[in-house]
């Protein structure tokens, strides 16, 4: 499929051919939501923690007598019944990572590339560079675009002007090509490729 391919003064600078086998695939869902639950689930910390019987430091010496006090026949303090007692089934330090086809984490990135084609959130520039790293010639850039909440996806490597004027607009993020992962896609409303990404993705994705 043809695309028209802008500058950064929103200005047209010729077409391109999209790969329909990368950015003409039917929209999945449920592959969607799969590859995103495993983004997620790789990047928690897991250091979450509480102490168990073993790690609480009280007595062991059994208090009360064992008839005729009126109560249970209580031992140690450091059971979980008590104030103060360890947690009885409590969370301990593990990875939430887990396994997914390469062919699946494939096939998630050509569907989120599709939707956004599909739903004309897919903007091609011919380059994303700045002379200077002002913030402040951006933001007029991204006005003529009509950008707002976007991520612009590079080359092998990120314009170091064009980075440092990014990092100061909220919602707006900038990613090598290698970076391109499916929530960053997701998360932002327009997805921004460079000539030079395009060439990149179906590369990577063929």
């Amino acid at each position: 499929m043809k695309a028209n391919v802008l500058t950064l003064e929103a200005k047209k600078a010729g077409d391109i051919d999209l790969d329909d086998a990368v950015f003409g695939v039917t929209p999945r869902a449920d592959i969607l939501h799969r590859v995103v639950n495993w983004q997620l689930a790789k990047r928690r910390a897991g250091t979450h923690a509480v102490k168990f019987r073993s790690d609480i430091a009280r007595t062991g010496k059994k208090f009360g007598r064992q008839k005729g006090g009126g109560g249970a026949r209580h031992g140690s303090r450091r059971s979980n019944i008590f104030i103060g007692g360890g947690r009885a089934f409590g969370p301990i330090p593990r990875d939430h990572g887990f396994s997914l086809p390469k062919k699946v984490r494939q096939l998630g990135l050509k569907t989120a590339l599709s939707t956004k084609q599909a739903n004309g959130k897919l903007i091609v520039v011919d380059v994303a560079e700045l002379k200077d790293g002002k913030t402040k010639d951006l933001t007029a850039k991204l006005e003529k675009l009509g950008l707002k909440n976007a991520l612009f996806v590079d080359g092998a490597e990120v314009n170091e002007n064009f980075k440092r004027a990014v990092s100061n607009i909220p919602n707006v993020d900038v990613l090598p090509s290698q970076g391109a992962n499916v929530y960053d896609i997701l998360r932002r409303d327009t997805l921004v490729l460079t000539k030079a990404a395009v060439a990149k993705l179906e590369e990577r994705l063929k």
